[in-house]
């Protein structure tokens, strides 16, 4: 008789915890890895909308600028490396974020180049085609910061729901661990000089 009244408690103790977890934010988890999820996704999507805008740009360039061979091949290993890292929202680590952050900073920093080379000739500088593309790829940084924010603070709202009591003592067993953030990239806390 004990026995059989230990067992009903400790079923309806086992009852009370597993509707608890829906209660202590087990669905808000979910809904929240989602969000990263998703964010993670527009971030991709900003990145390969620049990605793909490269190819053009470059042509376009290279008709104005053929000595400028140099900075083409820059431009063009770098988004070949740039795309050639792709990344699982499911399994986004510091470690491969970093790699993914080296490889689309490298690209930028490629592209500021390639756009500096406009200076140097007045005709490509004039260029509908260069002028266009080169808009498009000012709007494209802007979104790619835009998704990046977003990202951001999808992963913030997270990471801080899987460490909030009481919801810390389950999220680990359920698979809900810490997603990375981006980081400043080296040297970015240093104002630029500015000479006239």
């Amino acid at each position: 008789m004990i026995k059989t009244i230990k067992h009903i408690l400790g079923v309806l103790v086992a009852i009370m915890a597993m509707s608890g977890l829906t209660s202590c934010n087990y669905n808000s988890l979910v809904e929240k890895q989602q969000d990263v999820d998703q964010a993670w996704a527009q971030v991709e999507n900003q990145y390969q909308r620049r990605a793909d805008l490269i190819p053009n740009l470059v042509n376009t360039v290279k008709g104005y600028a053929s000595h400028e061979s140099q900075t083409l091949e820059r431009v063009t290993e770098a988004r070949a490396k740039a795309t050639s890292i792709t990344i699982d929202a499911e399994n986004l680590d510091e470690e491969t974020l970093a790699k993914y952050q080296a490889a689309q900073n490298e690209l930028s920093s490629a592209l500021k180049s390639l756009l500096a080379v406009q200076e140097a000739y007045p005709d490509l500088k004039a260029n509908e085609n260069f002028m266009n593309l080169q808009s498009q790829l000012e709007g494209t940084e802007n979104r790619i910061s835009t998704e990046r924010m977003r990202y951001t603070e999808a992963v913030r709202d997270y990471n801080t729901a899987i460490k909030k009591f009481p919801t810390t003592i389950y999220a680990g067993w359920f698979g809900f661990s810490p997603k990375p953030q981006f980081k400043a990239e080296a040297g970015a806390e240093k104002a630029p000089e500015v000479n006239f």
